[in-house]
């Protein structure tokens, strides 16, 4: 036995006394957040593996741990209830967590909705660890202050024994089978669920291309685009992007003038200049806003203003026929 714990009694003795719950929940904390934010990992299912979890569960049982640090038991009958004394049992603090964490993320964000960090990633991730290791931090030392005896443990070394017993050593035939099975069984929800999380179903694969422009209070409208322009003078229209696309994708927005001739389809480009390009890379989800001074130097009447998007390469002659999404404008240029 002393040859197996060795390697416990190198580590630290406040590492040591640290309850192994509360060491664990440290530890998730940590690694959704390594999940979440380093470059190669955030890109995995790994974020989804430790966030689920951390939203849900963590913070709550970090907290319940904080409320109760003392060992849940039942009192006989001769014993008096106590409030506060009897503590609650491993199922009441489980439900407990799943409830808190339910309460607690929520207003959490509802405070960081009032601040000037608002609710995004990074600060929902920082104050709920900042919850969480505080809540752990208290509910330590409010386990050291009670006799041993009377401390919250969760009994995983029984466990562990328990279970080798009933694998290695079950009473008759039956067990073993009943055994194989509920292993078997745990295999395959496993499996199930990581097949889940490592392969999600996709939905519908798109980019978001959009014109808008800035009305007197100050909001931003899909209307009032400009029509009239003069030769060297500019005006101002808002381009957008929103990748829908489940993948990283480097767009590149072309800015063509052309004057057209024709009506409805039937209409060709007799003279085309490009304007300008613009590129940038989005994520998935995010989206790209960025107000953009159209100068036209073409001057004449019924002139289209082009805007080309698209994902990757750009061909050598940009038209709006090998354009992944087109927009335009009928403006006039004196």
């Amino acid at each position: 036995m002393a040859l197996d714990h060795g390697w416990w009694l190198l580590l630290p003795k406040p590492i040591r006394r640290f309850p192994a719950d509360l060491a664990a929940v440290v530890v998730l904390t940590v690694l959704t957040a390594l999940a979440v934010f380093l470059p190669g990992l955030r890109e995995t299912p790994l974020r989804i593996l430790f966030g689920l979890p951390f939203v849900l569960f963590v913070p709550g049982y970090a907290f319940v741990a904080a409320l109760f640090p003392e060992q849940g038991r039942s009192p006989t009958s001769d014993e008096e209830v106590v409030d506060g004394e009897q503590g609650i049992d491993a199922i009441e603090r489980v439900a407990l967590a799943f409830g808190m964490s339910i309460a607690i993320v929520p207003l959490l964000g509802l405070v960081l909705n009032f601040t000037p960090w608002g609710i995004r990633l990074v600060p929902i991730i920082l104050s709920v660890s900042g919850f969480t290791i505080g809540a752990v931090v208290v509910a330590a030392f409010r386990r050291w202050e009670l006799p041993a005896e009377e401390r919250f443990s969760v009994p995983y070394r029984e466990w562990i024994a328990t279970g080798r017993t009933e694998i290695l050593q079950p009473d008759d035939r039956t067990d073993a089978m009943l055994n194989v099975v509920l292993a078997l069984s745990i295999v395959l929800a496993l499996g199930s669920v990581g097949f889940a999380v490592a392969s999600p179903q996709d939905g519908e694969q798109f980019s978001e291309f959009y014109l808008l422009t800035e009305d007197d209070d100050g909001e931003l409208v899909a209307d009032n685009y400009p029509e009239e322009f003069v030769q060297g003078e500019s005006e101002s229209v808002i381009i957008g992007i929103e990748n829908q696309e489940h993948e990283t994708v480097d767009y590149t927005v072309v800015v063509q003038l052309e004057r057209v001739e024709g009506e409805g389809n039937e209409t060709s480009v007799t003279e085309r200049e490009e304007l300008d390009r613009i590129s940038t890379t989005l994520g998935h989800g995010e989206t790209w806003q960025e107000e953009y001074s159209v100068s036209p130097t073409m001057t004449g009447e019924g002139l289209r203003l082009t805007f080309l998007l698209y994902d990757g390469e750009v061909p050598a002659e940009p038209t709006r026929e090998n354009a992944y999404r087109e927009l335009h404008l009928w403006i006039d240029v004196e």
